[in-house]
């Protein structure tokens, strides 16, 4: 995205990010065209003049309001365009990925303009992954600008957005045949990057990498060097992250050491696989 003068020199005051306001004002014209476009249709119905009742429902019923309820626990949600003012950063984040779940493309092909009354376009075929991967690709030049930057992922997660250089590591391969490494590596960057995650969620997350590690352990005395060995567990076993008694060095700023943490054992899990993998490949 092209940055503007006062953006690019960092005069304009707003250069760090913007507000929830501005997030949510940004949401609702998304929304709004989305909406036009009659990518909620298949899943929130349509309104015609000349149906009866009016409202004609989608796959989630007559009561959205029940249904939104149901699934986020909270019933001052909808519809959106009534109720967006009121919403704070979990109820937009929520929203999000709610929408997320049920949007899809319509079908040009298989829809109808009724005239009468100007009443607009009404679909019977949608695309499920056309729709989630313009829904995606639209909510992510919003978040990635609210406040320090997040983003919605392929699975309809919204995540803090990586700064540090490292994003690429997310999603790169792991060099490994068994699964059950794949999908803990999987599911501990996931639940660290949830937004706002908090202190205990990533300490969680640290551990899963650290028991990752625990699993490769005759990988790890045969690939990395004794010190290595020593300084992997010993930091996962003396910070408070696998163990918790008396000894155990409490002590200091885990917003910022819980970060250093994650990334080193990552890395270390991504490093160790592909050492692994270069030796038993010149065998």
């Amino acid at each position: 995205m092209k940055q503007y003068y006062s953006i690019r020199t960092g005069k304009n005051k707003n250069f760090s990010g913007f507000s929830l306001d501005i997030m949510k004002r940004l949401f609702s014209d998304a929304y709004t065209e989305f909406e036009n476009g009659g990518y909620f249709q298949e899943y929130f119905g349509y309104y015609c003049v000349d149906a009866s009742p009016n409202q004609v429902s989608g796959k989630l019923g007559e009561n959205i309001d029940a249904q939104i309820y149901r699934l986020l626990r909270n019933d001052n949600l909808w519809p959106v365009k009534e109720k967006i003012k009121g919403y704070s950063e979990d109820d937009l984040f929520d929203m999000i990925e709610f929408l997320y779940d049920h949007i899809s493309k319509p079908i040009e092909t298989e829809g109808a303009y009724h005239n009468w009354n100007q009443c607009g376009w009404h679909y019977s075929k949608f695309d499920k992954t056309m729709g989630q991967l313009e829904f995606i690709c639209k909510m992510n030049d919003i978040l990635s600008e609210y406040e320090t930057g997040f983003e919605i992922d392929k699975n309809g997660l919204i995540l803090i957005k990586d700064e540090s250089g490292l994003a690429n590591i997310y999603s790169a391969n792991i060099p490994t045949d068994r699964d059950d490494i794949k999908t803990k590596v999987s599911l501990a960057v996931q639940e660290y990057l949830k937004s706002r995650s908090n202190l205990e969620t990533r300490r969680i997350a640290i551990r899963e990498l650290a028991d990752i590690l625990e699993i490769l352990k005759p990988d790890v005395k045969k690939y990395l060097s004794n010190k290595d060995d020593s300084d992997l567990f010993c930091i996962a076993n003396n910070f408070s992250i696998r163990h918790a008694n008396d000894k155990q060095k409490i002590n200091y700023d885990r917003d910022i050491w819980y970060s250093w943490m994650f990334y080193f054992y990552l890395a270390t899990i991504h490093a160790l696989l592909r050492i692994k993998e270069r030796k038993e490949s010149k065998k």
